[in-house]
């Protein structure tokens, strides 16, 4: 990129100020600074936290960071704030579930389309999370296959589905209460498994607490875990893993 600009810069192409544009790192907001070279260090454009910034400081981000990347994801946003956003960019989308707004450059991103991310849920009440592990791991490029309402009161269910989890190239577990479903399934696989504790329990669960020290202390190898109610970083974990994973297999279908 920079001998390019350089070579433009030379035939009169671009001018001085043009490529100073170009090569700058961050881009000044005033109220942010939106960082153009993230993708460049960590393989993904920045991705913006919704709750906190209001609609005009997100639209902002997000027109700046569309200019250079082929997609932009906010996490964290809800459905009002979307709708608000999505006036004066009807091109992006919102998953209610995950609560997140995305837009993506469908000519130019592809997927990685070797092997799959498994995204196991506890429960029902679990799936806000869940689904925002899974789409953002959609969003990044990654197959996911979605494994839901599979918790340790019942684990047949779980074990029906045996074959597909092991087969997968990562798993993403989400678990409230107790949180022991991280521990079962790191012993029935070969990969790693990333633990997402919620907040979904009753008194004792304080909030997470019992089902994230329930996952920091898991007997089971192999398991690493990331902070309550956290599906984006276990999506985006996730994401790394599979990348790497895969990273000899990859052509002009996958996404980077």
């Amino acid at each position: 990129m920079l001998e390019e600009i350089l070579k433009q810069v030379q035939k009169g192409a671009l001018s001085i100020a043009e490529a100073k544009e170009q090569l700058a790192t961050f881009e000044n907001l005033g109220f942010a600074k939106v960082d153009h070279h993230r993708k460049k260090r960590q393989g993904f454009p920045e991705v913006v936290y919704g709750e906190g910034k209001t609609t005009e400081q997100i639209i902002s981000i997000i027109q700046a960071l569309r200019a250079r990347n082929n997609q932009v994801m906010v996490t964290r946003i809800s459905k009002e704030k979307a709708a608000a956003v999505q006036l004066e960019c009807p091109d992006f989308t919102y998953h209610e579930v995950a609560q997140i707004l995305f837009w993506k450059n469908q000519e130019n991103t592809k997927v990685n389309s070797h092997g799959y991310i498994a995204v196991i849920a506890a429960g029902t009440s679990d799936l806000r999370v869940a689904e925002e592990a899974a789409v953002t791991a959609e969003i990044l490029g990654s197959n996911v296959h979605r494994i839901y309402d599979v918790g340790v009161a019942g684990i047949h269910r779980l074990l029906n589905h045996a074959e597909e989890i092991q087969n997968a190239t990562v798993s993403v577990v989400v678990a409230g209460m107790e949180g022991a479903l991280p521990s079962v399934v790191g012993g029935l696989v070969s990969h790693p498994v990333i633990a997402v504790p919620t907040s979904v329990g009753y008194g004792a669960n304080f909030n997470g607490l019992s089902a994230l020290l329930t996952m920091l202390n898991s007997c089971a190898s192999g398991i690493s875990v990331v902070n309550i109610d956290n599906g984006f970083g276990g999506g985006y974990n996730a994401v790394l893993i599979h990348q790497l994973a895969h990273k000899g297999e990859r052509n002009e279908d996958t996404l980077f």
